[in-house]
């Protein structure tokens, strides 16, 4: 069985930082290209950053460009986002997303990031 499970999120102050996880299993993690969604209340989900599994090339939206990292673990089935100099419209449900091309996609349920002071 398929599953993908974000934690991490919570509650932070503008300016903070948060790291994200997202554990996967029931597929071979290391053949996917792995990606971030958020998406805020009222909007369209988006893609915040993505890495392939060979050479571990990134991708990231404008907007957290220098400010996101998005990394992961293919020994641990794990992908990680961390996160700094959060801004309030850095608030959203994140959403951790395996695809291949040839095999479809899996999503997670997503965990909330709420930046606020």
């Amino acid at each position: 069985q398929v599953q993908l499970v974000e934690s991490g999120g919570g509650l932070v102050q503008p300016g903070g930082s948060l790291r994200l996880s997202c554990a996967a299993s029931g597929f071979t993690f290391s053949n996917y290209v792995m990606r971030w969604y958020r998406q805020a209340p009222g909007k369209e989900r988006e893609l915040v950053a993505a890495i392939i599994s060979t050479y571990g090339s990134t991708n990231y939206a404008d907007s957290v460009k220098g400010r996101f990292t998005i990394s992961r673990d293919n020994a641990k089935n794990t992908l990680y986002l961390q996160m700094h100099n959060l801004k309030p419209e850095d608030t959203a449900v994140y959403y951790c997303n395996a695809f291949s091309r040839s095999r479809g996609e899996y999503w997670g349920k997503g965990t909330l990031v709420t930046v606020s002071s």
